[in-house]
């Protein structure tokens, strides 16, 4: 009989019951300031990311070889056969490939690995649609078919406070995230399916304007499929009720989920003021 391990790092974001529910093992990155550093999701917050970047921008490093090592050690001792790894783009990280290569050395389990080409909310949905299926007790050579299905089915949108962060973090091109601020262009950024790279999908003028479209966008998506809608921010809580609460009016969505905080890994390079949401068609 399998027995699955889902496998994720600290980019992943979704509800912590999801995380619970599912025993997902979560990877996680470092945050790394000049005289010290954290382990994500463990020892530093969001929260605490952004209000040290009045003083710091901090860099990151990926989950150690040591700690992916540690991991496949201990599934091994509790006797998983199957691993299935979902993680940030490697358009944008080595982790992906960190775990697969680590994953070769234990061969007593059958891991598979997805690059998602995005992060945050395109891992966190797609951990939490596996989780079902394990529950529900599919196998894991169908669970695994399903998965580049499962990603087709996912659309996700952010919108910056600042592009000052992407920009120091190499995320955006230079010239567009000036111009953009300049002239108080807010894009719309979405992650390509063929690098895992931010792209601006969509310029909108203002704030306002463009938090509306990400509402729209969803709208314009559950037209055709009715969907899911998973909303995240960065230290802009009103903002993100406000979006739920239009999503909920909308006949085209589904049921809306207020995930909370975005990831402080990700915080890093998308900075305060940001509100991502994402569409899962069902």
């Amino acid at each position: 009989m399998d027995k699955i391990a889902l496998i994720t790092d600290s980019a992943c974001d979704i509800e912590d019951e999801v995380l619970q529910k599912y025993q997902v093992h979560v990877l996680s990155f470092k945050i790394l300031y000049r005289d010290r550093e954290y382990t994500d999701g463990i020892d530093i917050t969001p929260e605490e990311v952004y209000r040290n970047m009045k003083r710091e921008i901090p860099k990151s490093s990926q989950p150690a070889v040591e700690d992916i090592d540690a991991l496949f050690r201990q599934l091994e001792e509790e006797n998983y056969t199957h691993a299935i790894a979902i993680h940030i783009s490697g358009g944008i990280s080595g982790a992906a490939n960190a775990v697969e290569f680590v994953s070769r050395r234990h061969k007593s389990i059958q891991t598979f690995l997805y690059d998602t080409k995005s992060t945050s909310l395109g891992e966190g949905i797609l951990i939490k649609k596996c989780g079902e299926l394990i529950q529900a007790g599919k196998k894991f050579e169908e669970i695994i078919n399903k998965i580049p299905e499962m990603k087709e089915k996912v659309h996700l949108y952010f919108v910056f406070g600042t592009l000052e962060y992407a920009i120091k973090g190499g995320r955006i091109g230079k010239i567009p995230g000036t111009i953009g601020d300049i002239l108080n262009i807010k894009p719309i950024v979405s992650f390509d399916n063929e690098y895992g790279q931010c792209y601006t999908y969509e310029k909108v003028r203002g704030r306002v304007k463009s938090l509306n479209r990400l509402v729209e966008l969803g709208e314009k998506i559950g037209e055709k499929c009715k969907c899911d809608a998973y909303v995240i921010h960065g230290n802009v809580e009103e903002e993100a009720k406000k979006i739920c609460e239009k999503l909920n009016k909308s006949p085209f969505i589904n049921r809306v989920y207020l995930i909370g905080q975005i990831s402080a890994i990700v915080g890093v390079y998308c900075g305060p003021g940001t509100v991502g949401v994402g569409y899962s068609q069902i």
